[in-house]
């Protein structure tokens, strides 16, 4: 075979991973199949909204509270929207007082993790409820996000239903860098719900890596087998999934047609980069601290780890390597290579194929997410998409190697928000 073609492939194979392409085969094929049926408009569940406590973890969320506060209420009584004001220094408590929340001020402040587990333990919630949802004080519920999301619980091997995550596009970033990130950053919720989550949390073989805190569910039965504020952790979502499999507590449910709701994602590179690599180091913090269980869920996901390097490391060395290549092939045509070397280098490790092997499956990617969103954002902002893909690589290579070398407090602040309005966005 001729280096071009063995070059296209390897930097493909390399940055996509098999094991992406299994997972993503599988979902496209459960999605020809019919497999994301539509939610119907009535609902039966052995949990019933009654029995469904809200805890929302806050730190200085002010411009985003009430939003949240009503969308929680829309879903259950108020009486049962539990606020955690962790260390919070603006109107975070008051409002939430005022739309008639249960609030607990907490002072100093002590991390995301640390406030729901004084929320739980302050309101009794495990003794009192069936099901606890976690919410982002920024996360807007769908309509029927428990209508949906609580038939999920009615097999009783599901101890935690993942919500589906969709980025709030209203108010739109007042720029163009932030209007790029969120339709980026719903993107990859796309990408890594309908076509890796989904397959993943198959009955046969359970093996869903994170259930996001910004608005997931789970069983009270199983909470005090959660280690939810551990030691030296940045997020406490990966690390509660993680005991989940760790203790074989149960399955993990997951539907794209379920439990949806909306998150305001960072519309500035510095207030994203800062979510990237928590997100980031979360994840190896969690898996140093878990290591290895005799369990499907570890291999796959340690096998997903050497993947996710390898691909880390070709993004960030690619585009120098396919620079230096053309820069080659230049000095070539000019004349300028006596020993010959040059012409050997660019012709092994072509410029052009190194970059097609990065962009023609971002392309892809960009163009599923337009046809099953209906939306040709993505194809517009395509272009810019490979470079944040490059910073993505760059910082999870930086966490992992902060979680080598140290651990977190876990205390947090949040990033900057974009006033909620009462405007409804397409999901």
């Amino acid at each position: 075979m001729q280096p071009v073609p063995i070059v296209l492939l390897v930097t493909i194979v390399g940055v996509v991973g098999i094991g992406t392409l299994f997972w993503s085969g599988a979902g496209i094929v459960r999605a020809i199949a019919g497999v994301f049926r539509r939610v119907p408009d009535s609902y039966h569940s052995v949990v019933e909204k009654g029995g469904v406590a809200i805890v929302i973890a806050a730190h200085n969320e002010e411009l985003v509270i009430e939003k949240t506060l009503d969308s929680a209420m829309s879903q259950v009584p108020r009486g049962q929207v539990y606020v955690a004001s962790d260390g919070s220094t603006d109107a975070t408590s008051e409002l939430a007082t005022r739309r008639g929340a249960n609030v607990l001020d907490l002072n100093p402040n002590r991390g995301k993790a640390g406030a729901i587990v004084a929320a739980i333990d302050h309101f009794n919630l495990v003794e009192r409820y069936d099901v606890v949802m976690l919410l982002d004080a920024d996360t807007v519920l769908a309509d029927d996000y428990l209508d949906s999301g609580l038939p999920l619980f009615d097999d009783p091997e599901i101890v935690a239903v993942a919500g589906r995550a969709s980025t709030i596009f209203t108010p739109p970033p007042e720029t163009l860098i932030g209007r790029i990130l969120v339709t980026y950053r719903q993107r990859v919720y796309i990408a890594v719900q309908y076509l890796l989550k989904y397959g993943q949390a198959s009955r046969l073989v359970n093996v869903v890596s994170i259930v996001p805190g910004f608005a997931s569910m789970y069983r009270t039965r199983v909470i005090g087998s959660i280690d939810i504020d551990a030691p030296g952790l940045s997020i406490e979502d990966y690390n509660m999934t993680f005991e989940i499999h760790a203790k074989s507590l149960g399955r993990i449910a997951f539907n794209p047609r379920a439990a949806i709701a909306r998150t305001q994602d960072p519309d500035t590179l510095q207030e994203y980069s800062k979510q990237v690599r928590r997100w980031s180091l979360g994840f190896w913090q969690t898996l140093l601290r878990h290591g290895w269980h005799a369990r499907l869920f570890f291999l796959v996901t340690w096998l997903s780890v050497v993947e996710l390097v390898i691909a880390c490391v070709m993004l960030v060395v690619t585009p120098p390597v396919a620079l230096l290549s053309w820069l080659s092939g230049f000095f070539v045509g000019l004349g300028w290579d006596a020993t010959g070397d040059l012409r050997v280098f660019s012709t092994m490790l072509p410029g052009w194929v190194l970059a097609l092997g990065i962009l023609v499956p971002d392309l892809a990617l960009s163009i599923v997410t337009a046809i099953l969103t209906r939306n040709a954002r993505f194809l517009g902002y395509a272009p810019v998409f490979p470079l944040l893909r490059v910073l993505d690589a760059v910082l999870c290579l930086v966490a992992l190697r902060r979680a080598l070398s140290g651990s977190s407090s876990g205390v947090w602040q949040s990033p900057q928000r974009r006033a909620a309005v009462a405007q409804k966005d397409s999901i």
